[in-house]
């Protein structure tokens, strides 16, 4: 299969998905009526457009308007959303390499890979994509990256060996050394690629957030209704006319619908994207951004999430002493440290000798990058390439070590031998040997020349390494001035020189990352391809776990021995269907899950989790389509401003809830018992409507831009259960609503007693009061943290008080001029609205969720 020049294994990883002119075009999705008929089901959006219907009915075509403007934006946005969320299943299906190599009647050809069928011969060589499934015929140093597939961190190698996972390789999987030959063996549906496309059917399902506000919907209907109801039986009994009593029984039903909650939820949602896409997060699909302020559950892939992606070689050990490697990623600046200093090839011979040897006994090469947006990049062995940048990082040049020893010979490394083996000229005159491999291997007496104590000391170190999740090289050399030896005896009369440790490093984020989702009450898991003691490792130094953590295998998990799936928190060995197992284990047990990765074996997870968090740089383009929110920069610290963003826009629903149905609750007790207290028909149907317009509009909607509480992330997530108005926000709703009723009343007896223009007062009143309690439900008062809300406030005073001075809205309205003195006395109220929504905030908290409190999920 071609590769373009010059690309390297990096790159290549990159570019798994590409799109080809012979790619099978996705199935028809579903019509466009249908999408819009699944948004409108939702009951609060029922809700509104009977609210719109009675409007229009009522010939209130503005406030009609308003409310169906608000319908259209929230179903457009829904449509898009489920379209973008299909996006998945076609990427993936479409995955696969632009062309092939193939041998057909004896002649080599370039083929679409979409062409390719079992049986055709394939051949493949370093940086190539692997086009299908196929079973390796001939190799040569033959290595395939897999991690996308199994999150095997290190490279496999390739020989023909039938019947075994060592003979095989697996479509969309990259070669990053070596050449070979291979005889397809399947393609589509049945290739590895197709079995996992085979998982990713299961479609996202509603949020938390749209759970809960479709329970509220539901409930908010059926009170209305009641409401009404009551309102006009009461008119009919007290003898108003039957035509006015329906009217105002159809303003009040819109009075009490909080129609601007649609609008607030898709605000906030708005924002929290934009500000994430600030921290370089893209957010595919818009409810995401608060489901992650609900996740009670971070399930993260390991290669290429937590970690680097890349091999690096970060311990170092000789007879001597030991030294840590210090860089991030291919990048040859860096520094190794021993006993907590710099060290460099002047004062630390026994080190510059190790990783001198390990710079000649290699193939690997480092590329620099392009330009300076993109990262230091290698070709060949990944455990080689960090070898040479170990030496670089303590100064070695590798062109001038070659100049000075080139290469005379070289024994190459294979499978059965688990080493490998260079001869250099030396300047002086005779030959240097240099042999790199598994401990195992180069360990031996008929390797090695040191006495017992020396290869045992030397052993119980690797196997130290190698518990701490290490692959361990062992280093040894030999210098002769015979340089007609055969090529075989090299390999003996060898001295250890020293142990190097390597491993895909943890990202520098990811140790704060699950730090704070600990502090936020998120329970961390790994879940991951790779080995149980690689994956042990990692999670002990990220705090994923404690010590005493066991770790569950895949195989356990198929054998149906692992037990409760909830009651682990490093899971080995897994497949992708295994990672599905794990999600939904979590998921079923009440949680809310966030599942990050970037390999094409996340995919399925990512899709079925609640939320799907992937790499936006390192990750494959399955997993990037599959995810509801990809990190365009692979910082996992995102992940935390994520989890605020989300908590943020949850608070501010929350926080618009508490004002607009305290002052629909408001509206209703004035309703209901100013009829008692001698006021006939408290307020006239247009001005209920202009009330609410007002204060549910510009204002309410404000309140979905209210910044984030300095306190949301040191507290655990709400449990997803809990109802939206849970967490005693129903009282002080109530609470509330009774305390502006109470005014509005109370203001409304005294103007009728010293017979003023009580209605014009009541109507005055009741919205100045409401909109002092909008200022007063700020997150931070006393700031400009959200200036949006002042001026909206601002404005909706303004119409509030021509609504009774202007002549058109008077007519309107049919209101009554006030004198300057009961102006006055409204913005008072205003004011005292103000005041006591701050004195309940502090007297009667929110109460904040408990730790360890176990969620029942609302599915």
């Amino acid at each position: 299969m071609t590769s373009p020049a010059g690309l390297s294994s990096d790159e290549a990883a990159r570019r798994l998905t590409v799109y080809g002119p012979n790619e099978i075009p996705a199935e028809p999705g579903t019509p466009v009526w249908r999408r819009v008929l699944r948004q409108l089901r939702d009951p609060l959006i029922l809700v509104l457009l009977v609210a719109a219907a009675l409007t229009i009915a009522t010939g209130d075509l503005s406030d009609a308007a308003v409310i169906l403007l608000v319908i259209t934006v929230n179903t457009v946005v829904g449509v898009v959303q489920e379209v973008r969320a299909e996006e998945a299943v076609t990427a993936l299906s479409a995955m696969s390499a632009p062309a092939a190599r193939v041998v057909r009647d004896g002649e080599e050809r370039s083929v679409p890979s979409a062409e390719l069928v079992p049986g055709d011969l394939v051949l493949v060589a370093e940086g190539d994509v692997v086009p299908a499934d196929a079973d390796v015929r001939d190799a040569a140093s033959l290595l395939a990256d897999e991690s996308s597939l199994t999150g095997e961190s290190v490279p496999v190698e390739k020989a023909p060996d039938a019947g075994t996972p060592r003979g095989a390789v697996s479509a969309g999987t990259i070669i990053v050394r070596g050449r070979g030959r291979a005889v397809v063996t399947a393609t589509g549906a049945d290739s590895a690629l197709g079995r996992i496309a085979s998982l990713m059917g299961a479609a996202p399902g509603l949020t938390p957030l749209q759970h809960r506000l479709a329970r509220f919907g539901r409930t908010l209907a059926a009170s209305v209704v009641a409401l009404c109801a009551v309102v006009l039986a009461l008119g009919l009994v007290r003898g108003q006319p039957v035509e006015l009593m329906i009217v105002a029984a159809i303003s009040l039903a819109v009075a009490a619908v909080p129609e601007s909650l649609p609008a607030v939820v898709t605000l906030a949602l708005a924002l929290g994207a934009r500000r994430m896409a600030d921290r370089h997060a893209i957010v595919r699909r818009l409810p995401a951004v608060e489901t992650l302020g609900s996740v009670t559950v971070i399930a993260t892939d390991k290669t290429g999430t937590l970690t680097e992606g890349r091999m690096a070689a970060e311990h170092l050990w000789t007879p001597h002493g030991e030294a840590t490697v210090v860089g991030t990623g291919y990048e040859p600046g860096g520094r190794v440290v021993r006993d907590g200093e710099t060290v460099t090839t002047d004062r630390a011979p026994d080190l510059v000798a190790l990783l001198r040897l390990a710079v000649l006994c290699n193939d690997a090469a480092l590329q620099p990058p392009p330009d300076r947006s993109t990262e230091w990049g290698a070709l060949g062995d990944p455990t080689e390439a960090a070898l040479l940048v170990a030496g670089a990082r303590l100064g070695l040049d590798r062109a001038a070590l070659d100049r000075e020893l080139p290469r005379l010979e070289e024994i190459p490394f294979d499978s059965d031998r688990k080493r490998m083996t260079t001869v250099h000229r030396r300047p002086e005159g005779g030959v240097l040997v240099a042999c790199k491999g598994a401990p195992e291997s180069v360990l031996q007496p008929r390797i090695l020349t040191d006495g017992p104590d020396a290869v045992a000391r030397a052993a119980a170190q690797a196997e130290v390494l190698a518990r701490r999740g290490y692959r361990v090289l062992a280093v040894a050399t030999a210098e002769h001035r015979d340089t007609t030896q055969p090529l075989p005896t090299w390999e003996s009369g060898l001295t250890l020189v020293g142990l190097v440790g390597i491993l895909d490093p943890p990202r520098g984020a990811s140790e704060p990352t699950i730090t704070a989702c600990r502090r936020a009450g998120i329970i961390p898991v790994l879940v991951t391809g790779d080995h149980p003691l690689t994956a042990r490792a990692v999670a002990d130094r990220l705090g994923i776990a404690a010590r005493d953590d066991e770790v569950t295998t895949g195989d356990r998990i198929r054998a149906g021995t692992a037990g409760d799936l909830t009651g682990v928190r490093i899971y080995a060995r897994t497949t992708p269907e295994q990672k599905l197992d794990i999600v939904q284990a979590w998921r079923g047990a009440g949680h809310v899950v966030a599942m990050t990765g970037d390999g094409v074996n996340d995919g399925p997870a990512l899709r079925r989790a609640d939320i799907g968090v992937a790499m936006g740089r390192r990750g494959t383009e399955v997993a990037r389509q599959a995810a509801d929110l990809v990190l365009a920069d692979d910082n996992p610290a995102t992940i935390v401003a994520a989890v605020e963003e989300g908590r943020r826009v949850y608070a501010n629903v929350r926080r618009f809830l508490l004002y607009g149905l305290a002052g629909g609750t408001a509206e209703i007790l004035v309703m209901l018992l100013g009829a008692f207290l001698g006021m006939p028909l408290p307020l006239l149907p247009a001005q209920i409507l202009w009330i609410n317009l007002l204060t549910h509009g510009l204002p309410g909607v404000a309140l979905g831009a209210e910044p984030v509480d300095p306190d949301t992330m040191r507290h655990p997530p709400r449990p997803p259960g809990e109802s939206v108005l849970g967490a005693g926000l129903w009282p002080r709703i109530l609470f509330m609503g009774a305390f502006v009723a109470t005014v509005t009343l109370a203001v409304g007896l005294w103007a009728q007693e010293t017979g003023r223009p009580w209605q014009s007062m009541v109507f005055l009143v009741l919205g100045a009061t409401q909109l002092g309690v909008a200022l007063g439900s700020r997150a931070r008062p006393g700031t400009l943290a959200n200036p949006f809300l002042l001026v909206a406030v601002g404005v909706a005073l303004g119409l509030q008080a021509a609504g009774v001075y202007l002549p058109p809205l008077r007519d309107l309205l049919g209101t009554e001029p006030l004198t300057l003195a009961d102006l006055a006395i409204a913005g008072a109220l205003a004011g005292l609205g103000h005041v006591v929504m701050r004195l309940q905030a502090r007297l009667v908290p929110e109460r904040p969720p408990r730790s360890g409190r176990r969620a029942v999920r609302g599915r």
